[in-house]
């Protein structure tokens, strides 16, 4: 049965057929249905809107950048820009576009659709920013000026040297969105989205099912499987139990302690090392973290060694610092983790006169990346008690969680967990360590972190052309971070999915995004 002649009263009964956990779903969906567990309901479907690598998940097969991440690898390579030249002061960029490509509502593609989408961001007198927020336009904040020189060319003009702009691009918040959608749905774009990718919305089942049908016009060649269904599952026990009874084919994020359930022929595990940090926010604001020895103290306090290990079950590695180690030009390999250190904790406690302090600790129920976040979260409270702190945990679902966060801890919590998967060593501290990045400037710095040494040093890094220099920036801007505290740094994580043994052709990715394309589904 192919899923593309199906009538809507037939896609109605499959999609309901999908979602009926009585029956056995692998019998019901037809060869070419790929049926993805995700960690939760997205967001939005507006790529200029969102944060969560959730979201990204799905989007990323629906629309397309003017460039991509090569597979394998976070190189750069062209997408619906077939090359491009830069100046030599390192200030204009100049793309050459793909001809005859066509968003999903049938719209043409060319200059003047790549300036919409980014004036819509960055300029707030243009007439379809309010159909925002763009939480990520940091990324071209050092846009001065987008041109479409003819139809098949567009020129970035940038204020300054900016080294990350080409990686930026190729990350979701540079994903194309078609302007003709946006006038027509406003506001509702996300629910409405219309992208150039190798799949397109068919429909939007709000906690139920996002579904993607094969885009047959595809510039790129069409998609080896014809439709695929997001389910959001937000618990992770629900989700195991949905993969080992063929409720779904494909899952990401797999709890290291249900890998072992995985290891029967019927299903393949799959891992892949990438640019992650899990860590917790600790709020340098205001309260007990306010004062560096405590943040300090919080580090050592918390056994991270066992959290890798015991919770995660090896699926992760310590973490040391800001950095991931994924950024091997950009890492400091010789800035060690804090070590489990309770007497150095309780010493620092009692310097800083915060004995007994009561702290309030967000927790996630699940989220991108976030690696088993109440198991964690629960460790982490057992060894803050160990040194005397008075831990009450408040736990989320993601997008609440993140709605609590993402605006700052002011005035609510102590500290939060958070992790972010990141396309260059600029991202995120520049999005969460500088000062300028505080929720109300319009950044992720939730924890209010402040230092000027840091500031500065991540200005220069992102203004340099020479590699070697920017390493050296990083690597500077690095200890001083790991020193200052501002988070407890935790893993960094290896991504994990596991698939049916009806899937074949899946990978992942170092970029941490989930594509389709090349998927098959027997």
């Amino acid at each position: 049965m192919a899923f593309s002649s199906l009538t809507r009263r037939g896609f109605a009964a499959l999609t309901a057929a999908l979602l009926a956990t009585s029956l056995p779903v692998a019998a019901e969906t037809p060869p070419g249905v790929l049926v993805v567990g995700q960690i939760a309901e997205p967001q939005s479907l507006d790529p200029h809107a969102v944060t969560a690598v959730n979201d990204f998940r799905i989007l990323m097969n629906v629309y397309d950048g003017l460039v991509r991440y090569a597979p394998g690898t976070l190189e750069v390579e062209p997408a619906l820009a077939t090359g491009w030249e830069i100046s030599e002061d390192g200030r204009t960029y100049t793309f050459t576009l793909r001809e005859a490509v066509r968003f999903h509502d049938g719209s043409r593609f060319d200059a003047d659709a790549v300036v919409f989408n980014f004036e819509r961001m960055l300029k707030e007198d243009h007439p379809y920013h309010h159909t925002g927020p763009f939480p990520l336009s940091f990324f071209f904040g050092a846009v001065q000026s987008v041109e479409a020189v003819d139809a098949g060319t567009v020129r970035f003009t940038l204020n300054e040297p900016y080294a990350p702009f080409l990686s930026n691009l190729a990350y979701p918040t540079g994903l194309i969105v078609s302007p003709a959608a946006v006038m027509q749905h406003g506001a509702d774009y996300g629910r409405n989205p219309s992208g150039t990718g190798p799949f397109r919305l068919a429909e939007w089942k709000a906690n139920e099912s996002v579904v993607v049908t094969r885009n047959e016009d595809y510039w790129d060649g069409t998609a080896a499987t014809e439709a695929v269904v997001f389910r959001p599952i937000s618990d992770a026990n629900t989700r195991v139990a949905e993969m080992l009874s063929g409720g779904i084919d494909l899952m990401v994020e797999v709890p290291p302690v249900a890998l072992s359930q995985f290891a029967a022929p019927a299903f393949r595990i799959v891992e892949q090392a990438g640019p992650h940090v899990w860590f917790l926010i600790l709020n340098a604001k205001e309260g007990p973290f306010a004062d560096k020895r405590v943040r300090q103290a919080a580090n050592y306090a918390i056994n991270k060694e066992a959290l890798v290990n015991d919770v995660l079950e090896g699926t992760a590695t310590v973490a040391a610092g800001p950095t991931p180690p994924a950024f091997s030009w950009a890492y400091d390999d010789g800035l060690k983790p804090y070590p489990h250190d309770p007497d150095r904790a309780r010493a620092l406690i009692a310097e800083a006169g915060a004995e007994g302090a009561e702290l309030t600790f967000y927790v996630t129920e699940g989220g991108s990346g976030m690696l088993d976040p109440v198991a964690m979260g629960t460790a982490i409270q057992a060894d803050l008690a160990a040194v005397g702190f008075d831990v009450k945990i408040e736990t989320y679902e993601w997008n609440t969680f993140l709605g609590q966060v993402n605006p700052g801890l002011e005035g609510k919590a102590d500290m939060a967990e958070m992790a972010w998967m990141t396309n260059d060593p600029d991202t995120l501290p520049f999005l969460a360590l500088r000062t300028e990045a505080w929720p109300d400037k319009g950044g992720f710095n939730s924890g209010y972190y402040s230092n000027p040494q840091v500031d500065a040093l991540l200005e220069a890094a992102r203004a340099s052309t020479d590699q070697a220099e920017r390493a050296r920036l990083y690597r500077e801007m690095q200890a001083i971070v790991q020193d200052d505290a501002p988070w407890v740094f935790v893993a960094n994580w290896k991504q994990n999915a596991v698939a049916s043994d009806r899937v074949e052709g899946f990978t992942l990715e170092p970029s941490f995004f989930l594509l389709l394309k090349s998927v098959v589904k027997n």
